[in-house]
């Protein structure tokens, strides 16, 4: 399989498989989806998501690369009163109103429909607690934008089966609901009665998009490996390329406390090695930083990118020594125009 064998042929893979995302994203098949895309559908789509790698919000949505935004963080936890995330957050929707269109914010939490265990570990599977904790982010997000420039939808994502459920007033669930394409509109709309009109019509393609994708896995054999595997983590931003199920666990920079969801990675990968889920001959640290512009952008990019690698591995060094010793750092920066990880 693509991601078994020694540790340095995984690292090997995992890089390949970031300059190939690169090369898909700058084709020219795939910037003119863009742009098509954007051309009848410019509302800003923004997700908050948990960083196991089974939660693929665009290839469930069957999406075009590089609509959807993603911002991922151990268990899709966030807080809305973060500096960093504030700033990014409130950078994007700004960056969207000058170019005149508004923003759809996704604020997912996941969990599997066939067995307890196979859901989210950063909320000890407890799937009300993520959804309750999904409600709180929309509170936060109408209270920071309100609902006319920025509208919060909380989406549960069914890992068995990559299902999109949509929680407005009452519940659309692809997986039990049977529904024409024709009256998509009205049930969304009876669904969020005060969702601005461009937005509304924007998302439907991400429904329909869920509802094709939805049903080819109703029928397919068996499901992604549910326990975890994972054998990297990754730091920072800038890993889309990684939505690979049981690869790594990713954790973004936005918390003030970054050494908690760090430890709790580092937990995961230390207990699949217990397991012997995944081999002990070491395991990947991988940290990165965008930048748009040469220069200072670029720069600045490097240093906040060998700060969270030396940051993540000192924390890893005191919370779980054995691990730290197998630990292979790898640190890059990201090109955002061409989504193209350059190692440093």
């Amino acid at each position: 399989m693509l991601f078994h064998g020694p540790i340095e042929e995984r690292i090997e893979r995992l890089l390949r498989l970031g300059q190939e995302h690169s090369e898909r994203f700058c084709s020219a098949d795939e910037q003119m989806k863009r742009r098509l895309y954007l051309a009848r559908h410019p509302t800003s789509v923004l997700v908050l998501k948990c960083m196991d790698g089974r939660v693929h919000i665009p290839w469930a949505t069957r999406m075009p690369m590089g609509i959807i935004r993603p911002f991922r963080n151990l268990g899709g936890m966030f807080d809305l009163g973060w500096p960093y995330l504030g700033e990014i957050l409130m950078d994007t929707v700004q960056k969207a109103m000058a170019a005149g269109n508004r923003t759809l914010l996704l604020i997912t939490y996941h969990y599997s429909a066939s067995c307890h265990e196979w859901g989210c570990a950063g909320f000890h599977y407890d799937r009300e607690k993520a959804f309750e904790h999904g409600q709180q982010i929309r509170n936060q997000a109408i209270h920071l934008f309100g609902k006319d420039v920025v509208y919060p939808v909380v989406c549960g994502f069914e890992t068995d089966r990559e299902a999109l459920l949509f929680h407005g007033d009452g519940v659309f669930d692809p997986l039990n609901e049977k529904i024409e394409a024709a009256d998509l509109p009205d049930r969304f709309r009876s669904l969020f009665p005060d969702m601005p009109s461009s937005i509304l019509r924007d998302l439907l393609p991400l429904v329909r998009g869920n509802l094709k994708h939805v049903g080819t896995t109703v029928n397919r054999e068996g499901f992604q490996e549910p326990e975890h595997r994972e054998w990297a983590l990754c730091i920072g931003r800038g890993f889309d390329f990684l939505h690979v199920p049981n690869v790594a666990l990713i954790v973004g920079p936005y918390s003030p406390d970054l050494s908690g969801p760090i430890a709790k990675a580092g937990a995961i990968l230390a207990e699949n090695m217990r397991s012997g889920r995944i081999a002990d001959d070491g395991f990947l640290l991988l940290a990165s930083s965008p930048y748009s512009e040469q220069g200072m952008d670029r720069a600045r990019a490097e240093l906040k990118s060998r700060f969270l690698s030396d940051f993540a591995a000192d924390v890893l060094r005191t919370e779980h020594p054995e691990l730290a010793a197998k630990m292979i750092r790898r640190t890059a920066v990201l090109n955002w125009d061409r989504r193209s990880l350059e190692l440093l």
